[in-house]
């Protein structure tokens, strides 16, 4: 049975590799390519793949970002991640997406081609290196926490970030407060930089 995908990374070299590869390793059509997540999710929206093969770092909306808005059309979609750098949080928010696999961008492409075949046929993959990853974890950080100090590192005030995550003011500069104090830092978005150096965010 032939797998349809829709292949979204920004890395065109890469892209262009596996969209050669991957039908040469397994019975796989590639049924279109996006090279950010805006178009990852226009065209999972028109084609309807049987696996979305995306990558977790783009351009603008972010792979996660992408998922979030195909789940609310197509809560049944079946994603596999391509990831460089698996930083556990963002596993955590991925599986809670449900995503259903996870690969090392530096995986072979047979390797990729047998995961698709498998997450079409309902099976689930995590590839041990990500999944170790995932398991060290000693961020001191609560999701709220995290949630305001990735908004704040792309720029937003205060007052932007409780209207983006529909929370008071009040709640949000106490979550800085906590994330600052966590952190030992003295300004909000040190503490932004400090937990995404600690691959936190």
């Amino acid at each position: 049975m032939t797998t349809a995908i829709v292949l979204a990374d920004d890395e065109a070299l890469l892209r262009k590799a596996l969209a050669a590869l991957l039908p040469l390793e397994g019975d796989i059509d590639i049924v279109a390519e996006a090279t950010d997540g805006d178009t990852a999710v226009e065209a999972t929206l028109r084609h309807r793949p049987d696996v979305l093969v995306i990558d977790l770092e783009m351009p603008g909306v972010d792979g996660l970002g992408a998922i979030t808005q195909i789940r609310r059309v197509r809560p049944e979609q079946v994603v596999l991640m391509l990831t460089r750098h698996a930083r556990p949080g963002v596993l955590r928010k991925a599986l809670k997406l449900g995503v259903q696999g996870f690969v090392s961008k530096s995986a072979e492409p047979a390797h990729i081609a047998s995961v698709i075949t498998d997450l079409h046929a309902g099976k689930r993959w995590i590839d041990p290196d990500v999944s170790a990853l995932a398991i060290v974890d000693d961020c001191p950080l609560t999701e709220r926490e995290l949630d305001v100090l990735r908004v704040t590192s792309e720029g937003y005030s205060v007052a932007d970030i409780a209207a983006r995550l529909y929370l008071a003011q009040g709640t949000v500069r106490n979550y800085l407060s906590n994330a600052m104090q966590k952190t030992q830092t003295h300004t909000r978005h040190e503490a932004a930089r400090y937990a995404r150096e600690h691959d936190w965010l």
